[in-house]
């Protein structure tokens, strides 16, 4: 359940807390779990787990506690959202950006979590301790080998792909395109009759500002999931009608209705133990900056 709850905290951080001053109260945010039927123990026990893992900090005022993001937790929030926030695929520049490595089996752990962090980024296993990429994932490398202190055990070329098939054939070896589609097509069947019935009941008043806080925290929580599984292939790599494009669609369209109603509730919440003064004046949660940036390059 903890793990579940952690996930959720992240969701909450990254969606609405970071444009409040990045800092809530934890009575605040037990209160906003227990919407999702997230009990205080739990709360406690993932913000304990957060903290340990250096995603947030502690600060005392009386006798009340409060959580903000570390750097590294703004770092991986704005980083998730700068993806998530996507409706297109970017142009390729035609390089592959292929990164080697070698890491002794004394260095496990760390091989686990570098290996791990590629796969975030967007790299493919192309084969064994080999990881292709068409994006441009420089600054993301260098800063992944300083990280894990691997510079003696990683070599990292930018290449042209000279055959002999297709550069496609080197998609399929990397990456589970048809898996990734399928689970799209399944967010598109479920989301998109949510979508409809909800645009219906609250266009009849229907809906309360909590269940629009619980929709959309639920929306963005399951879309976030695709930043594990799509690398984020442009869209020459693609095939020509791609089930993310849609799904993107819908989730930025669907976003929109629930945005409103959702940030009133929470910040009907936050306001009572926390500093509403704090909230980013630039922030819409109705017209999301990056959402409107993509539809505007669409």
């Amino acid at each position: 359940m903890s793990t579940n709850t952690q996930s959720m905290i992240f969701t909450i951080y990254g969606d609405y807390i970071r444009h409040y001053g990045n800092k809530i109260w934890i009575g605040s945010l037990i209160r906003l779990l227990k919407e999702f039927g997230h009990n205080e123990q739990a709360v406690r026990v993932a913000v304990s787990r957060m903290l340990k893992q250096d995603w947030v900090q502690s600060e005392k005022k009386g006798n009340k506690s409060y959580y903000f993001l570390t750097d590294r937790g703004v770092n991986r929030v704005e980083e998730a959202a700068r993806r998530i926030f996507k409706l297109n695929p970017h142009e390729w520049d035609g390089k592959w950006r292929i990164l080697m490595y070698t890491i002794p089996e004394e260095k496990r752990q760390i091989r686990d979590e570098f290996r791990k962090e590629l796969l975030w980024s967007g790299f493919g296993s192309f084969s064994n301790g080999c990881w292709i990429s068409p994006n441009n994932l420089e600054k993301e490398v260098e800063l992944l080998i300083d990280k894990y202190d691997v510079e003696p055990y990683v070599d990292f070329f930018l290449s042209d792909y000279k055959g002999p098939k297709e550069n496609q054939a080197l998609v399929e070896k990397s990456w589970p395109l048809t898996d990734i589609e399928e689970k799209y097509e399944q967010f598109i069947s479920t989301y998109s009759k949510k979508y409809i019935v909800h645009q219906s009941i609250i266009q009849r008043g229907q809906m309360t500002d909590a269940e629009c806080f619980v929709e959309r925290t639920n929306l963005v929580h399951e879309y976030r999931k695709f930043l594990f599984i799509d690398p984020g292939l442009p869209k020459e790599l693609l095939p020509s009608r791609w089930s993310g494009n849609h799904a993107a669609l819908l989730f930025s369209q669907y976003y929109k209705l629930l945005a409103e109603p959702a940030n009133r509730f929470f910040e009907e919440v936050f306001q009572e133990d926390n500093d509403l003064r704090r909230k980013d004046r630039s922030y819409n949660a109705a017209d999301h900056p990056l959402i409107s940036e993509q539809i505007k390059n669409s």
